[in-house]
């Protein structure tokens, strides 16, 4: 830089030599002081002024213009360009009609005429390739990345921060000057930035934090502290959707700071937003609320008209919250009626979405089900995963709401399909969505009961669907064949297809014969859970070997997929917590013979390991249920905890899934699990890991399956998620075991509220 600032102040050089030079710094002070742009492109248009130089005339103005746009002043930078461009057109100076056209494109595009950005925009990127100029065309590629962004286009941004990234590095790798090095490298940290961003809105946080972290590493070894500073703003954002506000605070108070001292009020709007979100996320509806209010004033002091309409929004979702549809309506449509002028997809997506979620408050549900399956429709076309997940959920809740079985089953199916993209669930979606299937037609025939008078389903047509239902689940039945439970629903359900198949009488009888079914089915699920609850352990069981210790044990239907295992076997104690594929009665035959295979192998078969012990009743799954490589789609197994203690305080453990928590001293000490099944899985079969260690006095250690971790709650219908149960667990050491075990229900009740309870819950806690 030295050098240049020597040619410029060497008045003996020539005047092109001298204009070349400062114009090289210019480029350079766009990623360090952005604050000299103004007076460096003064001086650069004054000295070709007095030389008659017309080209460099033109780059004076467009450097003016630069500063302008960067302190978000579009009118003046629109302007400046303007006239810029006017003269490079008259000279033909094809490099300074690409430079206007492309301020010309950002100043529009951040005025919400999107037509006009785009028209500027692709001029500029046709005239660079002409040049043949990469950096010019890269700069070109990224403002269109950000038009397709702003639109909503999610995935037209990515292709064009793709190609602007591959440039950057082309650029890099060819640089021959320190000076073009590092400019090179911060549009190189520009593009893994912008694909950062797009992954964020995408859902994909992870993918997300990933190239925040390496563009923030460039820009501050750069020494590019305003870029870095929005990185940070950016990685707190991520940390806000991902409900990790301790995190989050870390990264966006400091960025609020920074922009404020410097007096970016763009970006410091960015980040009272982020912090609106948090606080509305975390119930502190008045924290939200000032946030909002202070992100409003400012979004209309530097005429910010879309996130006039994104605060808008978010301030009627927030009076929605607070029960105030009334209010919280009209602000919705006020940020909606911005959102449509100036076309921008993924915030109509977002207001639709508010909108019908007021709607299903107010008990409007076709009106819900209209504007969400508007909302969904604009979520899709921008491939905006949050939004979508948004939409599914409240078409989900009209639809039930109004008793549209098929819509309903779609929209959810739907929904969970996106709530598992988002948070890189491990679980298989595919099994859940079948299980919530089978539920869901068990409560569909029950309201077509309960509504029989109305329903345009004949009551002939309801035994034959029941008789059907009958028959599949009668072959299922099959495969448990010598177990206890298999025998009592098998001769049952064959009772029910005969019956049902010998009426076709009346209407009234139908439905008195199909209430009767009912009941008989309600009775037998009753007496099954007698049967699994007699083969569990009693809590006079557990005392007698484990004094200090608890079991919360929630089974989401009459009858569990996860069960709690003991067993006091010569001198050592064994003891499991198991989550079977499924709950319910599926869930309950898997229930059974995971019990049923652990007694057998450590009573009978006396093995004494825990990882070998899995091995065992792995191969007896497989063996029972069946399973082969051929029917890939038999994954029936289960995930689980085991443990066995002696009295000299070792502790041998293997971990299927599942993870073993250990607190010792007020610290967490987690085991992770073996990505395996107990049970039959495609890939190659591995052995389990053996763990052992020597407990100290007082260390305790918790088991536990995912039910209540995976539970919606909350104010924000949100999973409680595994930090959260962490936390709590830590937060009630000094508790009795007894104590901890009312504390982890009442917490789940009160996070639950009315919400329906998704899984089993299954928590198992022992002190030493």
């Amino acid at each position: 830089l030295d050098s240049l600032w020597s040619i410029w102040n060497d008045k003996t050089q020539a005047d092109t030599n001298r204009l070349n030079a400062i114009q090289e710094l210019i480029e350079v002070t766009l990623h360090t002081d952005r604050d000299s742009l103004l007076s460096l492109g003064q001086l650069q248009y004054e000295l070709a002024k007095g030389k008659d130089l017309a080209k460099y005339m033109a780059d004076g103005l467009n450097t003016q213009a630069n500063y302008f746009v960067l302190k978000h002043d579009f009118s003046n930078a629109i302007k400046l360009a303007s006239k810029s461009l006017e003269i490079s057109e008259e000279l033909a100076y094809k490099k300074g009609m690409a430079r206007s056209k492309l301020i010309l494109g950002i100043g529009y595009m951040y005025q919400g005429d999107f037509g006009k950005a785009h028209d500027h925009c692709s001029r500029s990127l046709k005239i660079a390739e002409e040049l043949g100029d990469k950096y010019a065309t890269s700069k070109a590629i990224n403002c269109k990345g950000h038009i397709y962004m702003l639109q909503g286009d999610l995935s037209g941004a990515m292709d064009n921060f793709s190609r602007f990234l591959q440039l950057g590095e082309d650029l890099m790798n060819s640089a021959k000057t320190e000076i073009r090095k590092f400019i090179y490298e911060n549009t190189m940290a520009m593009g893994i930035l912008n694909i950062g961003t797009i992954s964020m809105y995408q859902g994909d946080y992870l993918n997300g934090l990933d190239h925040f972290s390496r563009a923030m590493k460039i820009f501050e070894e750069v020494g590019n502290k305003p870029t870095a500073a929005m990185v940070r703003q950016n990685i707190g954002a991520i940390y806000v959707m991902m409900d990790n506000y301790s995190q989050a605070i870390e990264y966006l108070i400091p960025s609020l700071e920074f922009f404020q001292e410097n007096d970016d009020k763009h970006k410091a709007l960015h980040v009272l937003i982020n912090l609106g979100v948090m606080k509305t996320e975390q119930g502190d509806y008045s924290g939200a609320m000032d946030y909002y209010d202070r992100g409003l004033k400012l979004a209309e002091e530097i005429n910010d008209i879309q996130n006039t309409a994104y605060v808008l929004g978010s301030m009627g979702i927030l009076y929605q919250l607070m029960g105030n549809y009334s209010q919280g309506h009209t602000y919705i449509a006020r940020g909606l009626t911005i959102f449509e002028t100036i076309g921008d997809k993924l915030g109509l997506s977002n207001s639709l979405i508010a909108k019908a979620q007021v709607y299903q408050k107010q008990g409007k549900y076709s009106l819900a089900i209209t504007n969400a399956s508007k909302g969904l429709q604009l979520a899709q076309e921008a491939g905006a995963a949050l939004e979508s997940r948004d939409a599914a959920k409240a078409l989900y809740d009209a639809h039930k709401a109004m008793g549209h079985h098929q819509q309903t089953l779609e929209s959810y199916e739907l929904y969970i399909k996106m709530r598992d993209s988002l948070i890189n669930t491990e679980t298989t979606r595919k099994l859940a969505e079948q299980e919530y299937k089978y539920e869901y037609e068990i409560k569909a025939a029950a309201d077509s009961i309960n509504n029989a008078e109305a329903s345009k389903l004949t009551r002939a047509q309801l035994a034959t669907q029941r008789a059907e239902n009958a028959r599949q689940q009668q072959q299922a039945y099959f495969l448990y064949a010598g177990l206890a439970l298999t025998l009592l629903f098998g001769g049952f359900i064959f009772n029910r297809l005969r019956v049902t198949r010998r009426q076709k009488k009346m209407i009234e009888e139908q439905k008195e014969l199909v209430e009767e079914q009912k009941k008989d089915i309600t009775d037998s699920i009753n007496y099954a859970e007698n049967i699994q609850q007699s083969l569990l352990p009693t809590i006079d069981d557990l005392k007698e070997v484990l004094p200090d210790g608890f079991v919360l044990f929630q089974p989401k239907d009459i009858v569990s997929g996860d069960f709690y295992w003991l067993q006091h076997h010569k001198d050592k104690v064994y003891f499991a917590a198991c989550d079977c594929t499924g709950h319910g009665v599926p869930g309950a035959f898997m229930s059974m013979i995971g019990s049923s295979l652990l007694d057998e192998a450590v009573v009978e078969k006396g093995i004494t390991k825990p990882n070998e012990i899995f091995f065992e009743v792995r191969k007896g799954i497989i063996n029972i249920l069946k399973q082969t490589e051929e029917d890939g789609s038999q994954k029936d197994g289960m995930d689980a905890v085991l443990c066995s203690w002696n009295q000299n305080g070792n502790l041998e453990y293997a971990l299927a899934y599942n993870p073993l928590l250990l607190i010792r001293n007020g610290a967490i000490l987690e085991t992770k699990a073996d990505k395996q099944p107990v049970g039959f899985q495609t890939e190659q079969q591995k052995a389990f890991t053996h763990h052992e260690l020597q407990l100290e006095k007082g260390d305790t250690v918790y088991l536990f399956s995912d039910g209540y971790s995976d539970q919606f709650g909350g104010p924000k219908d949100k999973k409680f998620m595994m930090r959260n149960f962490k936390k709590l667990l830590l937060s009630i050491q000094d508790k009795t075991m007894n104590e901890q075990k009312t504390i982890l229900e009442t917490t789940m009740a009160e996070w639950k509220g009315d919400t329906e309870q998704v899984d089993d819950i299954l928590v198992m806690g022992v002190r030493f």
